[in-house]
């Protein structure tokens, strides 16, 4: 496409090629992109869609362009996303922070309501989310978080750096040797079949595969998770996990079994995704 082009050219362009690249959201995804390449506000895209965008701006938003046409993540172009509060760095090195893990936050925060100065434990970070989320959120509380992925930490580390928070990040498996006693141990850990590679979304070729698949039943991550925060909870703890609607039910059953007490809480959208459960007496 010719550079010397408006923007409201640009922007119809740019809906027409991800539309055709067969995008979920063409037109949301363009106008972002759109914005971010061209530095402009939501308003500003209204008010200088007349003008004609310079030659350099034009060359980027078509880079852009391309590299979303190939399906790499909106938020990896974008370089950060708004999430629970905070603004995340997103890039190959951990999970993009998804939507539906926000009311993750929301229930970690509901279950942490009458606890005073709780103690946290975010297992798999990744992007350091949840743990700079319930910071955020919760001043008093004190933050801990683990990952596996030194790249994950290093993200994490910048993000909460970019966001002037305190949470203590401890490289390591699972729990990393950590003890508590925590008042809340939350998780979005890896939680799909292995089977789901094959028809994973082309998107999710650009996240960290240790990030996403946990063996046949997606439970691998979860079962010994669930083992070592058996033990570093405090009396009445809470442990909440993000798991995949498929298997939630079954894991919360198994819990149980445990001699845990449970709940499966339901996602936005009606689905059963969480898991919320504490010790039994």
């Amino acid at each position: 496409m010719p550079a010397s082009r408006t923007v409201r050219a640009w922007l119809q362009e740019a809906t027409r090629l991800l539309r055709g690249a067969g995008l979920p959201s063409p037109e949301a995804d363009a106008r972002a992109l759109v914005e971010h390449a061209l530095n402009l506000s939501r308003s500003a895209l209204l008010t200088r869609a007349g003008d004609v965008v310079p030659g350099a701006d034009a060359a980027r938003l078509a880079e852009l362009l391309h590299r979303r046409a190939g399906r790499e993540p909106l938020q990896h172009l974008l370089g950060e996303v708004e999430w629970g509060g905070v603004r995340l760095r997103s890039d190959p090195r951990a999970l993009v922070p998804r939507p539906e893990t926000e009311w993750l936050l929301h229930l970690a925060l509901e279950g942490l309501q009458e606890v005073v100065a709780p103690r946290v434990l975010d297992v798999g970070t990744g992007t350091g989310a949840l743990a700079l989320g319930l910071t955020h959120a919760r001043p008093d509380a004190t933050i801990s978080a683990t990952d596996l992925s030194p790249e994950a930490l290093s993200l994490a580390r910048e993000n909460a750096e970019r966001n002037g928070l305190d949470v203590t990040f401890v490289e390591g498996h699972l729990l990393a040797g950590l003890s508590g006693p925590f008042d809340l141990i939350v998780s979005n850990p890896p939680y799909l079949p292995d089977a789901d590679r094959e028809a994973a979304d082309p998107e999710v070729r650009f996240d960290p595969d240790l990030a996403l698949y946990a063996g046949p039943d997606g439970l691998d991550v979860a079962r010994p998770l669930a083992a070592e925060a058996a033990g570093a909870l405090a009396l009445g703890g809470l442990l909440l996990l993000e798991l995949d609607p498929r298997n939630a039910s079954t894991f919360a059953a198994e819990l149980r079994i445990s001699g845990w007490e449970t709940e499966v809480r339901r996602d936005l959208t009606g689905r059963e995704r969480f898991v919320w459960a504490r010790r039994g007496a």
